[in-house]
């Protein structure tokens, strides 16, 4: 063949080396702001270091769990909006590590692409710093994968992995349930991520609503509702772990009141929840209504109002919701473990 021909890069191949380089530059600052005592090195190496204290933990458990924030990128991405989901990112993570009594230590995040925008990616690295430091735990590494032809260039999605520690003889676990011992339920934030795909449904697709409507029952445009960041209870619930007998916690995400609360609750009890006992935000009540989804499918799918719940001894549970507010939660006694007959459901409503 005649002439000259250009020769073939990774950058002509819609990867380019240079731009994630620089996203790495860019987001070091960031990154120290998560710093702990134990982390080692610095971030940009082949894998993040930690150094356990055997001293403050003599007999560890490590607690991991992984992650994501389903299809509420979708809402960020329509409302051109990408600092919020890096919060959820992490919330669903160390929600997840401390319900089982574990500090959250450190958190890894996987970021792909179809092409790296270095303002939208520091954004949600933004999120993800605000996230861990609500936490107290380190961001020990990550990976900005740009994935060109499987991804579209604005399209992104996120995962997270987050690593806790608690003592074997503080492990909790749900095992210590008995019958008489009280549900404390914490407030959540709105949907945090989960059931998204319901709601996109019913709000887009039935509703004709856009993300820049402003919805009276809200008090705000339904993209800023939607993007409210998932509250993240760390802080919180290792305190009450730390001055009461907790023994037993749910953390209410995908799959709602059915299926997470049995996870935890013993063979012969089962929770009765009081209805009316918690505020409902009007954002549930707008879904049902507007879908319209029966009070089943709202009670499986989302969290209702209540993120977080914890199981302790019926003379422990009004001081545990008077400290839980001291720290900033809204906080309620919204049931109690009774005696499960042959037949009964693990959950009860009345």
């Amino acid at each position: 063949m005649g002439g000259s021909l250009e020769k073939t890069t990774y950058r002509l191949a819609g990867v380019d080396i240079d731009r994630a380089n620089l996203f790495v530059e860019k987001i070091k600052p960031l990154v120290k702001l998560t710093a702990r005592k134990e982390v080692m090195g610095t971030i940009g190496g082949f894998g993040g270091l930690f150094h356990l204290d055997l001293k403050k933990t003599p007999a560890p458990v490590l607690v991991a769990s992984t992650d994501g924030v389903g299809t509420k990128l979708m809402i960020a991405r329509m409302m051109n909006r990408h600092d919020t989901v890096g919060i959820d990112l992490v919330a669903m993570n160390v929600n997840d590590v401390v319900v089982q009594g574990a500090e959250p230590l450190f958190f890894l995040d996987y970021i792909a692409t179809g092409r790296i925008g270095l303002e939208t990616s520091i954004q949600l690295i933004e999120g993800i710093v605000k996230g861990c430091q609500e936490a107290g735990c380190a961001l020990l590494g990550g990976e900005l994968a740009e994935m060109p032809g499987f991804y579209d260039d604005e399209e992104y999605d996120l995962a997270g992995f987050c690593v806790g520690v608690v003592d074997y003889h503080r492990l909790v676990d749900g095992s210590e349930i008995r019958v008489g011992d009280r549900i404390v339920g914490l407030a959540s934030s709105g949907l945090h991520s989960n059931g998204f795909s319901l709601a996109r449904k019913v709000f887009f697709e039935i509703g004709g609503f856009t993300v820049s409507d402003y919805m009276e029952d809200l008090g705000t445009t339904l993209g800023e509702a939607l993007l409210t960041p998932t509250r993240i209870y760390v802080r919180s619930m290792l305190n009450i772990l730390k001055n009461f007998n907790v023994k037993g916690i749910v953390h209410i995400t995908g799959g709602g009141f059915l299926d997470n609360i049995p996870r935890i609750v013993p063979e012969p009890c089962q929770a009765l929840i009081e209805k009316g006992s918690w505020p409902v935000p009007p954002i549930f009540d707008l879904i049902r209504r507007l879908g319209p989804v029966d009070e089943g499918e709202m009670m499986r799918v989302f969290n209702m109002g209540v993120g977080m719940m914890a199981v302790v001894p019926k003379e422990e549970a009004q001081e545990v919701v008077a400290r839980l507010e001291k720290m900033g939660e809204r906080a309620f006694c919204i049931g109690s473990i009774v005696k499960r007959e042959t037949g009964e459901p693990v959950v009860k409503f009345v």
